[in-house]
């Protein structure tokens, strides 16, 4: 059933309040208009500035309009004079049903009571929801959707139709370039929609395929409204990370995941991944590659803002993050060094009230529950940390173990970071230093190069073979001094997880 049909509904069986939750109010008021039509009702609306109208009525029509309706009780006293059938729309009353305004929220209760019986319906049309516990019993609550992929795509024809008649905007959208675009404004409201379909064309004076990362931008300014998100923009590539040739073989099957055709052929949306393994070794880079990869968004999800003083806040900050994780999807939701996020959430009713294990368990819960297509990457480096509660199958796809390069892509990982400093691969030997780089991981391949370039700058020579060398054996790598967790890692990952470096069919 869609949103006008459930509401025609409730009209139609007398229900006296219902409270639309939702912060496109002409949207949401066009509907209410139609189904005023179809059953015959004249439509109001009422807002604190100006007053009780005919719905539709311009902001410069003083007119028709009472200005003692202003006042909410004036305004509901109208609802009840009224004889013939209505609807009311009451745009942000939200502020007027608390303690300090009594008296309204009884004569809405009053007006509750006596609406069974009549033709007349009121709306309650707002951004926020709060209901006083003298009308729970009283209001009846919806929630508006935010566009579907037809509300979007009917916005971009009547856009396109607009633009024919400017001959100097260049439109260049093949069928693939429309669903990209698209895609990625899915979870804007139409108003933000459109703003940023008009900034494309305004800034490039053309509108194509390619540019889903103004659409981000836009998603951009929702996180950081919010504030307990980090939007993470990033360039990285899965041709910036070195390895992992059966994770990017996984992640690359299902780029296409979110789009129509996947949807016509019966395939969910990926849910998520865990990505496990030794520090340094490329699972955040991983996260940023396939951010830029499947061209969605990248949320970051930081525990530590989660946290508030207040009893109840920071399971309500969850809530309220996992809530705009969803609004801008879809989008790919990292969750870095998961372990440590949760460490303790076990014994949490003997050290924070059980502030963190109730945290944990708002994730997890959303984790089975989630429909809304928001991909998961988790990371994490201790499996001690790790709650059996968050491994099982069906909150995430898959469980990764990032192992330390072999040395095949120890000397891939060297080719990337020579590139990355403007030298050329060829002029060094590979495989030689990867040999002499054996338990290093990616971040202390990285830092070895960087040695390297200080002590030829610092030389005043070009970087050379022997720089590279002698900043590794002065290295000492990770591996050496943890060799007992790793091995533990390696022990637990054998059979429970899959080798982030090994392609379907083949062994180690």
């Amino acid at each position: 059933m869609s949103f006008a049909e459930e509401l025609e509904m409730l009209i139609r069986a007398r229900y006296p309040i219902v409270y639309i939750t939702t912060s496109e109010e002409l949207r949401v008021q066009r509907i209410i208009e139609e189904v005023g039509a179809r059953r015959s009702k004249k439509v109001f609306e009422w807002t604190c500035s100006s007053g009780l109208a005919v719905a539709g009525t311009s902001i410069q029509s003083q007119k028709p309009r009472n200005p003692a309706s202003r006042d909410p009780l004036v305004a509901l006293d109208q609802v009840i004079e009224q004889v013939e059938p209505a609807l009311f729309i009451f745009k942000d009353l939200h502020p007027f049903l608390t303690r300090s305004h009594v008296t309204v929220i009884r004569r809405l209760k009053d007006i509750a009571l006596n609406l069974r019986n009549s033709f007349k319906t009121v709306i309650l049309v707002s951004s926020v929801l709060e209901i006083p516990p003298e009308l729970e019993k009283e209001v009846t609550v919806l929630d508006f959707p935010l566009p579907s992929r037809d509300d979007l795509s009917a916005l971009l024809d009547q856009i396109l139709v607009d633009l024919h008649q400017h001959k100097q905007v260049v439109v260049d959208l093949d069928a693939g370039g429309r669903e990209r675009l698209i895609q990625a404004a899915l979870g804007l409201t139409l108003g933000e929609a459109e703003n940023v379909f008009a900034r494309i064309i305004v800034k490039d004076q053309r509108l194509s395929g390619d540019d889903v990362n103004e659409v981000f931008a836009e998603k951009q300014q929702i996180v950081r409204k919010s504030g307990l998100l980090e939007y993470c923009a990033t360039t990285e590539s899965f041709s910036t990370v070195g390895g992992m040739a059966g994770l990017k073989d996984w992640l690359n099957k299902r780029s296409l995941a979110f789009n129509a055709k996947a949807r016509a052929f019966g395939l969910p949306s990926p849910r998520g991944i865990l990505m496990l393994g030794v520090q340094g070794c490329g699972k955040s880079l991983c996260a940023k590659a396939v951010s830029s990869h499947w061209q969605l968004p990248l949320l970051r999800f930081d525990m530590g803002r989660m946290f508030g003083s207040l009893v109840g806040s920071s399971e309500e900050n969850v809530r309220r993050a996992i809530a705009v994780a969803e609004s801008v999807a879809p989008a790919i939701l990292w969750v870095d060094e998961i372990d440590k996020a949760f460490a303790g959430s076990q014994g949490s009713g003997h050290s924070d009230g059980g502030t963190t294990a109730r945290v944990f368990g708002t994730f997890l819960t959303w984790l089975s529950e989630k429909t809304a297509p928001v991909f998961v990457v988790a990371t994490a480096n201790d499996i001690s940390q790790l709650p059996a509660e968050l491994l099982r199958k069906g909150r995430l796809d898959e469980i990764f173990f990032v192992d330390l390069p072999s040395p095949e892509e120890r000397a891939e990982i060297f080719g990337i970071h020579i590139v990355r400093r403007g030298r050329e691969p060829g002029r060094f030997d590979l495989p030689a230093l990867a040999e002499a780089s054996l338990g290093f991981s990616g971040a202390e391949i990285e830092e070895a190069i960087n040695s390297a370039l200080y002590d030829a700058f610092y030389a005043g020579s070009e970087l050379a073979m022997g720089h590279l060398v002698e900043s590794l054996r002065q290295t000492v790598p990770l591996a050496r001094t943890m060799d007992e967790q790793i091995s533990r890692l390696r022990t637990w990952a054998d059979g429970r997880a899959r080798n982030a470096s090994v392609l379907p069919g083949k062994t180690v």
